[in-house]
């Protein structure tokens, strides 16, 4: 089966090793050209453009945004060369309403979309071990399932609407953003206390909050270490902004996700855009007058 891959990110390029790595062969497109030449070396196919991509079978896409995702993919004249069943797979993080306008224009040119959104960084990326929230048409599910069980170790087949898998990894991104944050303050006001924040972080990763999110970010953020970037600030202000609408949408007021924006912005405006998302930590502790060592 020819399988195409777009955006050559840090998770693109770890997705598209392991494909490899599996024996599948790949066709990649990336707007910048030295990703696609590193992807090329290890042994797959570059496009001459965009439009070679989608007279593929089957194509992946690891985009960063709603605003990538509209450009490339929902362009009428690509959508058109594609092959007739042909099935894409989004692991975007993008909004529910732009899941449900790709689901229809899909559609309409007898094409099948699904959403497959991932739960993990860069480097579980690379290890194949990401956690994939599927959903759209069942047997468009199962032409891709092979591919999926290769860039994740864990499925979860949301539903048939692809909405519904893109939903819940914005509510999943919220939980995290929502933890970053009450992390965040309770180090500060343990710092402001003379007392050393590593020590709080320590504690509550062993007896109370086990698993990723707080023993991994809270590490970072106990000892202010943001590197490696394997998230992007402005990512994670992006999926705040993507859990606010959610929540509007649906009629749920998100007070805790107005209070994070702020945070957000308020870090952005201090150059920490590309910073790791949990340097958000850094507006709390301007706030509180204690500024970056």
């Amino acid at each position: 089966m020819k399988i195409g891959f777009i955006g050559l990110g840090a998770m693109g390029q770890a997705m598209v090793a392991n494909l490899l790595a599996a024996g599948h062969p790949v066709q990649v497109w990336n707007r910048s050209p030295e990703p696609v030449r590193e992807m090329t070396e290890q042994g797959a196919t570059a496009a001459v453009d965009l439009a070679e991509i989608f007279t593929c079978d089957v194509v992946l896409s690891a985009l960063s945004d709603d605003d990538a995702v509209t450009g490339l993919l929902l362009d009428e004249d690509l959508l058109a060369v594609a092959p007739a069943g042909a099935v894409h797979v989004n692991t975007a993080t993008i909004s529910s309403e732009l899941a449900t306008l790709a689901h229809q224009r899909y559609a309409e040119f007898g094409l099948r979309y699904v959403a497959a959104p991932v739960l993990g960084n860069s480097e579980v990326a690379r290890a194949g071990n990401l956690t994939v929230l599927v959903a759209g048409e069942a047997e468009a599910i199962t032409v891709v399932q092979p591919m999926i069980d290769v860039i994740g170790r864990r499925t979860w087949t949301i539903g048939d609407q692809p909405a519904q898998a893109n939903l819940l990894k914005i509510m999943v991104n919220y939980l995290i953003a929502c933890s970053i944050g009450a992390m965040a303050e309770a180090t500060t006001v343990t710092e402001a206390a003379e007392l050393d924040p590593k020590l709080l972080i320590d504690i509550v990763s062993e007896h109370l909050f086990t698993g990723v999110v707080f023993p991994n970010y809270g590490r970072m953020i106990g000892a202010r270490e943001y590197e490696p970037v394997a998230f992007k600030l402005a990512l994670g202000h992006k999926d705040v902004n993507l859990a606010l609408d959610t929540g509007q949408a649906h009629g749920v007021p998100l007070p805790l996700g107005g209070v994070l924006r702020d945070a957000f912005i308020d870090a952005m405006a201090h150059g920490q855009s590309e910073q790791h998302w949990v340097a958000v930590t850094e507006a709390v502790r301007r706030r509180a007058g204690l500024g970056r060592d």
